[in-house]
């Protein structure tokens, strides 16, 4: 390997490399399954760690780890290294980093709702136009009402608010319907179920843990272990999306370098275009023009080269090409097409060429330190100095535990957010409603309470009346028999004595009578008390 070259293999007319200072210019990898295309991306990969570049790539079938340990030496891989000219061929592992978005085989790898968007998180959940408007309105209030959307429970929480408030955000964004709310809270739990909740949450990934390099000056492998992600497609597919537009975002404009400072392997490539809109597609096509001036290049690993879109493919200037078959008309116009994206080259027919290449053959053309392709050329591709194939777990487990990302990415952490925030306004407003109902019992105890009591009074005063009655009616009756006594002639004042005793003991027993009803109603109401 040369200081600002390396070596990719040997063709008839002596070493291909690559240049370094080119590689920016993004490229491909593309072959049928079992022609090479892991083993071609395994040494590149190795090759840019090498180089001082930091790489990222996923391992979608397991076999990419073996680029943690090194080579088993296989007579095999060492014959190979002697026909391509490896000076010193030996066995080197490459400074690995592990991730996975589960949490099970890496380091986990958590993003924020915030920070992936509503685009790509429309991507995961493919949603419909009236869904993708919804989401974008969630997006707005969270953002005006300081709602912070971490997880995806922030998220449920805001489509929930939505329903709570229909008509007051209706008026101001636009009518989301009941239906379309309780669509998209399926869609949640269907990629919760997914395992995507593990991915969503914080700490989120700093990009600066991934563009390293260490003490001697190798590039850190970061290697994304996606052999279960990878059945889920979507999640798979918008998560490297996600990285990709993260470097383009938060790295600061670089111009052209000498050697990228990170270099990024988009295996099963495919995947990103399949079934995109054209707003996700416009996204992927700004980012692969854009980000090589940021010091990143991508490259695509896929089956074939009409896998990619041309408007992508177009930036695609480094590309290895191992065998196609063209066993149908869809393969042989993929083969025309194969063809005739390489710059010509009078000594090889591409055409029939790349039908014939070998397992570990390719042809590969590169751009120049001018920034010009090569012609392309049948070459025989490097081996790795890492060892092809997997990883044990216990190596892997090995290399986790002594990795200085193990304690930073570890355990989640939940701060207060969205879901906190709405949920305490939930409870405060359920404690008022509370509060407001026992106010109301209470008012409509004190006048149940109060009326009872006023019934009570008119009872004691009606009966009160009913002794006054009596009592006057008795102090009349006594009036009238003295006024009758006093309008008597005087010739009956010889019996005045006797009519006196008479008339005093009628009084007293009308008095008696009179004392006795008025004790008797009024001992009837003490009783009653």
């Amino acid at each position: 390997m040369a200081d600002k070259t390396f070596l990719i293999g040997k063709s008839a007319d002596g070493p291909v490399e690559l240049t370094l200072k080119r590689a920016n210019r993004h490229g491909l990898i593309a072959g049928a399954t079992g022609t090479g295309k892991t083993v071609t991306l395994q040494m590149m990969a190795e090759a840019f760690s090498h180089a001082g570049v930091a790489v990222f790539a996923a391992d979608v079938k397991g076999d990419l780890s073996g680029i943690a340990q090194p080579s088993d030496m296989h007579e095999r891989w060492v014959k190979r290294a002697a026909e391509v000219g490896v000076e010193n061929y030996s066995a080197i592992a490459a400074p690995v980093v592990f991730w996975d978005i589960y949490g099970r085989d890496g380091h986990p790898v958590r993003t924020t709702i915030s920070e992936m968007g509503p685009l790509l998180l429309s991507r995961i959940l493919d949603l419909t136009e009236a869904q993708d408007g919804a989401l974008t309105i969630a997006f707005r209030i969270a953002d005006e009402r300081g709602l912070l959307l971490l997880d995806l429970k922030d998220l449920r929480a805001v489509f929930n608010h939505i329903a709570e408030n229909t008509d007051e955000i209706g008026k101001k964004y636009g009518l989301v319907s009941p239906q379309t709310i309780a669509a998209m809270q399926r869609k949640l739990l269907q990629i919760e179920t997914d395992g995507a909740d593990n991915f969503f949450g914080e700490p989120a990934l700093e990009l600066a843990d991934m563009i390293r390099t260490t003490a001697d000056g190798k590039g850190v492998v970061n290697l994304l272990m996606a052999d279960k992600l990878i059945q889920s497609p979507r999640l798979y597919a918008t998560f490297l999306l996600w990285l990709m537009s993260e470097l383009w975002e938060e790295l600061p404009e670089a111009g052209d370098l000498d050697k990228p400072k990170m270099v990024f392997f988009f295996d099963e490539a495919h995947l990103l275009f399949k079934d995109a809109p054209k707003a996700l597609l416009d996204r992927i096509e700004q980012v692969a023009r854009l980000i090589r001036s940021k010091g990143v290049g991508i490259y695509f690993i896929t089956q074939s080269p009409t896998d990619i879109p041309d408007a992508v493919l177009a930036q695609l200037g480094n590309r290895v090409q191992h065998a196609l078959r063209a066993y149908t008309p869809q393969d042989q116009k993929a083969v025309r097409a194969a063809a005739q994206s390489f710059r010509a080259n009078p000594g090889v027919d591409v055409q029939k060429e790349i039908q014939e290449l070998g397992v570990g053959e390719a042809l590969v053309s590169t751009l120049d330190d001018k920034g010009a392709p090569t012609p392309v050329q049948r070459t025989i591709i490097r081996p790795p100095f890492s060892r092809v194939g997997p990883c044990t777990s216990d190596e892997r487990a090995k290399i986790l535990v002594a990795s200085d990302m193990a304690l930073k990415y570890k355990d989640a952490v939940d701060r207060e957010s969205a879901y906190e925030i709405l949920s305490g306004r939930a409870a405060e407003s359920a404690a008022a409603a509370e509060a407001e109902a026992k106010k109301t019992q209470e008012e409509k105890a004190a006048a149940t309470k109060a009326k009872e009591q006023a019934k009570l009074d008119a009872a004691r005063q009606k009966e009160l009346d009913a002794a006054e009655r009596a009592w006057q009616k008795a102090e009349d009756a006594l009036a009238r028999e003295r006024e009758k006594n006093r309008g008597r002639a005087p010739a009956r004042r010889t019996r005045s004595a006797a009519s006196r005793t008479a008339e005093r003991v009628g009084g007293n027993v009308l008095s008696t009578i009179g004392r006795e009803l008025v004790r008797g109603i009024f001992g009837n109401m003490k009783k009653r008390r």
